[in-house]
């Protein structure tokens, strides 16, 4: 299975998301990514916000680049995940065919099925809230897992 986080620019909540979720499924069969709907930030490492909050849970992001997501993505994922529902109505908008659009997921209705929650950008939110996306994410992620099981 491959899974492909998606956010606005690919450096904090998307980078952050794939790695607890790939953090939490080394020993699963899954491969996952993250990426950006904006070309912002294209070839940069995560937030250092996103990095050492990441690091407090034993949590490496410093192999990760960011990049922009492209159509190729609906090919090469299983499962697409959008932080909030901004990203999800710009990837809803570039899905061609209904299988492209079954694919892409909003991670918080995984906790919280049909509540359409977005994971809020810690850019601006200063320190808490990087722990607080952080926290939604991996929960989020813990119920991918079971959801996967």
């Amino acid at each position: 299975m491959k899974i492909l986080m998606v956010c606005l620019g690919n450096i904090c909540r998307s980078p952050l998301a794939e790695g607890i979720l790939a953090h939490k499924t080394k020993q699963l069969d899954i491969e996952v990514d993250s990426a950006g709907t904006a070309a912002y930030h294209i070839g940069k490492f995560p937030d250092k916000r996103s990095i050492e909050i990441a690091k407090k849970y034993n949590i490496d992001l410093k192999s990760q680049r960011a990049r922009q997501f492209s159509r190729a993505d609906f090919d090469e994922f299983d499962i697409i995940y959008a932080m909030d529902t901004n990203n999800l109505a710009h990837l809803i908008s570039l899905a061609k065919t209904e299988k492209e659009h079954k694919k892409i997921r909003l991670i918080l209705n995984e906790i919280n099925p049909g509540a359409c929650e977005s994971v809020p950008d810690p850019y601006y939110g200063g320190e808490n809230g990087f722990q607080n996306v952080y926290n939604m994410l991996n929960e989020a992620c813990d119920k991918i897992i079971q959801n996967i099981e």
